[in-house]
C-alpha cells in the first residue's frame, strides 16, 4: 500500500511543479495572457511619466533620455542605449535645421513609434534626413503605442502651436488594431498603463469615446473600469478572451511547441546574464526574437481580418486627417510603414491592408499617399536587414530612416511643383 502512496504523492507533486512552471514560463510568452487585471503598484505608477489625461500617454516637453534597447551581455560590443530628446513643443529634437519660423517650407510628422524613430539617436531619425533634404526643420510628433487615432488627436491639439506647410501622417498597419482599442492589455498583454480614447462609428459619423481615466491615479484601480473597457475595446472578446490561460496551465504550455522553444531560448538568456558571458553554439537573443515573431503571426492575421471588418472605421479617421487639412490649409501624406512581424508576413503574403492606398488614392485627391514598404524593398529580400539588429521591437534602422527621408523628399517636392 506505501508504494502506490509515494507513488500518488510522486505524481501530484510533479503535476504540481509542472503547473508552476508551466504558469511563470506562460507569464513571459508575449502571445498568451494570465492575468486581466494585473497589479500595478505605485512604484510603476511613478515611472509612467508620459502620461496624458487628453490623449492616454504623450511624449514631454524638454526631455532627454537614454534607452537601452535591447538585452546583451557585459562587454558585448552591440551599440543598444540610444538618445530621445524632445523640445519646448515636445517634438523630438531636429539636429540637422533649427526651427524657422520664416521658412519657405515647414513639415510636420504624426504618427506611431515608427514615426518617432524608436532605437535610433536623434540625428539617426528619417525627420533628421529629411531636414537635411529639405533644408528646413522637420517636427517629429510620434508616440509610441499610438494608432491613427490617437495620432490624429495629437495633430489636432499641437497643430494651432506648430502650423506647417506639410504633414505627414506615419503609421504602421498595426493601427487597424489600436483604433478598436481602449486598454492596451487586451490585445498587447502586460500593456497595463496604456489606456486611451477611442472614435466608434454612429451612423456613420465619428464619436470620441474619452478614456475612462482623468487621473493618472485612477489607474491603480483599473478593475473598477472593468464595464467600460470590456465594453469599449474590441478585443476583449476576439483577442484577450481566447489567449487567457486557464488551468491546468500544463496543457496550455505544450499545447504548441513555439511555446517550449520560447521557454528555452528566454531561460538561456537569463542563464548568460547570471554568467555575465555568452554560451558557445547558439544566439539566445536571436533565436528568442525568431521565436516571438513565429508567436506574432496569428496576430497578424487578426489584423488582416481587422482591415476587413473595420474598413469603415479607419477610411472614416482618414477622411477627417484630409478634412482637417482642408480646414487648417495644409498639405496632407498618409505614409503607411512596416513593423518587422508585418514585414516578414508580407513578403510571403502580400500586405494585410489590401488595397486601401488604392483606394485613397482614388477617393482624395488632395491626400498623397505613400506605401513605404514599395519603396524599401532589399535585393535579397531580406527584409530583416531594414530593422536594427537588436531591440525591442524591430524599428527601422538608420540607413533605412535616410532611405525613408528620400521617398519623402521626393514626394513632398513633387507636391509643390503640382501645387
Amino acid at each position: 500500500m506505501l508504494p502506490f502512496v509515494a507513488i500518488a504523492l510522486a505524481v501530484v507533486g510533479v503535476a504540481v511543479v509542472l503547473e508552476v512552471v508551466s504558469y511563470r514560463a506562460l507569464e513571459r510568452i508575449p502571445s498568451v495572457a494570465t492575468e486581466e487585471f494585473p497589479e500595478i503598484d505605485r512604484g510603476l505608477l511613478g515611472k509612467f511619466s508620459s502620461f496624458d489625461s487628453e490623449l492616454g500617454w504623450c511624449p514631454q516637453p524638454n526631455r532627454e533620455k537614454q534607452k537601452d534597447t535591447g538585452d546583451h551581455l557585459p562587454g558585448e560590443e552591440v551599440r543598444s542605449v540610444v538618445t530621445y530628446s524632445t523640445d519646448e513643443y515636445a517634438s523630438r529634437v531636429c539636429p540637422a535645421k533649427e526651427r524657422d519660423s520664416d521658412a519657405e517650407l515647414t513639415v510636420s510628422t504624426y504618427g506611431d513609434s515608427y514615426c518617432f524613430c524608436r532605437e535610433v539617436d536623434d540625428d539617426e531619425t528619417f525627420q533628421h534626413y529629411l531636414a537635411q533634404e529639405l533644408d528646413t526643420h522637420v517636427a517629429n510628433y510620434g508616440g509610441g503605442n499610438y494608432g491613427l487615432d490617437q495620432a490624429l488627436m495629437r495633430l489636432k491639439r499641437q497643430y494651432p502651436e506648430d502650423p506647417t506647410d506639410h504633414v505627414c501622417m506615419v503609421v504602421t498597419a498595426s493601427s487597424i488594431a489600436r483604433i478598436l482599442s481602449v486598454w492596451k492589455h487586451y490585445q498587447e498583454f502586460g500593456n497595463i498603463l496604456a489606456v486611451k480614447p477611442r472614435y466608434v462609428l454612429e451612423d456613420g459619423e465619428l464619436e470620441r469615446i474619452e478614456s475612462p481615466v482623468d487621473e493618472k491615479e485612477e489607474l491603480l484601480d483599473l478593475e473598477s473600469k472593468a464595464d467600460f473597457l470590456r465594453e469599449y475595446d474590441f478585443h476583449y472578446d476576439h483577442w484577450f478572451e481566447p489567449h487567457f490561460a486557464t488551468r491546468p496551465y500544463t496543457a496550455d504550455f505544450l499545447a504548441k511547441n513555439e511555446h517550449v522553444r520560447y521557454a528555452a531560448y528566454t531561460a538561456g538568456k537569463d542563464l548568460e546574464r547570471r554568467l555575465g558571458r555568452s554560451i558557445p553554439g547558439i544566439d539566445f537573443d536571436l533565436a528568442q526574437t525568431q521565436s516571438a515573431l513565429r508567436l506574432e503571426r496569428p496576430r497578424v492575421r487578426y489584423h488582416e481580418r481587422l482591415f476587413d471588418t473595420h474598413e469603415a472605421l479607419f477610411d472614416a479617421l482618414i477622411a477627417e486627417f484630409v478634412d482637417y487639412a482642408d480646414k487648417r490649409d495644409f498639405e496632407p501624406t498618409f505614409v503607411m510603414v512596416q513593423q518587422l512581424r508585418y514585414a516578414t508576413y508580407e513578403a510571403e503574403h502580400g500586405p494585410i491592408y489590401g488595397d486601401l492606398l488604392e483606394r485613397l488614392d482614388e477617393r482624395y485627391d488632395d491626400l498623397t499617399t505613400i506605401d513605404m514598404a514599395t519603396h524599401l524593398s532589399p535585393d535579397d529580400g531580406d527584409v530583416e536587414s531594414l530593422y536594427v539588429e537588436r531591440g525591442e521591437g524591430g524599428h527601422y534602422s538608420p540607413e533605412t530612416n535616410a532611405e525613408i527621408a528620400q521617398v519623402l523628399a521626393e514626394a513632398l517636392e513633387q507636391r509643390a511643383v503640382v501645387e
